[in-house]
């Protein structure tokens, strides 16, 4: 009993010193906003728009030209290095072939040795001591001899490798004293001159590109964004990847060069999407936050996803509905809830 009358009183003084803490957070109007503000309001629209997506491709020069030998032999001498700028003509590698060399010595002594039997026949004819059909043996062997002196020139010429035209050195696969067999690529000559963009766009996007047509082009290494041409579309897909390839002409630009990254804005099919001004939108730290005027005039905050910007409009992905009303003036300063006097 006695410990009942201790436990009352002590019970009763913790309700009378946690009253005015109650009263306090049920205080009626609290937290809500004073006065109303007056704002000025638009309609959350649905229209069709263009969509836009990005394509990756990959910057190249229109003349590039891959470098190997047509012969066998060991290379003595490459006098060009990477970033070289070379001329049409110009040599680039010089292959050693003593087995050539020989063959075209042979070829020129069969060759000597067949005028002088023609020329002798010849006139041996002109005194009536040969025969018109030995004449002709003579001056068939004698093309034949030409025929082989030609072909062992042309093989000694391939020893030699010069620039096909006006370039850079942009790739180098050999060294002196390395051996180069047909078909091996030695060295990659491009001319930056004319640069392209060639991209393997979907099959769903490649049938609306023409050749002729402009489409945005935008080396983010270089800090260039360009309309480029479209020069040539590849008439079939690839069934692996279901893709064309796309090739666009490149303006003139010092910043560019081949092999850099590249994206390609590709316009697609029509789509419904939401818009709003762009002062509906107000940025939040790394958030876009937009009020709603709600039935009863009411500030209802909303955190939206934005898209792309255009004329003066904003693209809204999620957080809105269409038909909405949204506040597009003195909206910066506003609180969820607060009273709102809307005007158009």
């Amino acid at each position: 009993m006695a410990s009942d009358r201790v436990a009352r009183p002590f019970l009763a003084f913790l309700m009378l010193s946690t009253l005015p803490l109650g009263f306090a957070a049920t205080a009626p109007g609290a937290g809500e906003p004073a006065q109303s503000v007056e704002v000025t309001v638009a309609r959350v629209c649905r229209q069709a728009l263009p969509a836009s997506i990005e394509v990756t491709g990959t910057v190249q020069a229109a003349e590039r030209a891959a470098i190997a030998a047509k012969i066998t032999g060991v290379i003595t001498d490459i006098p060009v290095v990477l970033g070289s700028a070379v001329k049409a003509g110009d040599l680039l590698v010089t292959v050693s072939a003593g087995e050539i060399t020989a063959r075209l010595s042979q070829a020129e002594a069969l060759l000597a040795q067949a005028r002088r039997n023609l020329e002798r026949e010849q006139s041996l004819q002109t005194k009536h001591a040969s025969t018109p059909e030995t004449v002709k043996s003579m001056a068939d062997q004698f093309a034949v001899a030409q025929a082989g002196y030609r072909e062992a020139k042309t093989m000694l010429g391939y020893t030699t490798i010069t620039a096909p035209f006006d370039g850079v050195v942009t790739r180098k696969n050999a060294q002196a004293g390395d051996l180069a067999t047909p078909g091996t690529v030695l060295l990659q000559v491009e001319s930056l001159r004319t640069l392209q963009v060639r991209s393997a766009v979907p099959e769903s996007l490649v049938l609306g590109i023409r050749p002729g047509d402009a489409l945005t082009v935008r080396v983010e290494a270089a800090g260039v964004t360009v309309r480029a041409t479209v020069s040539e579309v590849a008439p079939a897909a690839d069934p692996k990847s279901r893709t064309a390839l796309v090739i666009l002409n490149l303006p003139p630009d010092p910043a560019l060069r081949p092999g850099q990254f590249a994206r390609l804005l590709v316009t697609g099919a029509n789509a419904r999407t939401l818009l709003v001004p762009e002062s509906a939108v107000a940025p939040s730290g790394q958030m876009d936050r937009v009020f709603v005027v709600t039935d009863d005039n009411r500030a209802s905050l909303r955190l939206v996803r934005t898209g792309m910007r255009r004329d003066g409009m904003v693209e809204i992905l999620s957080g809105l509905d269409g038909g909405e009303t949204v506040a597009t003036g003195n909206n910066r300063l506003l609180v969820d809830g607060q009273p709102l006097r809307a005007r158009p």
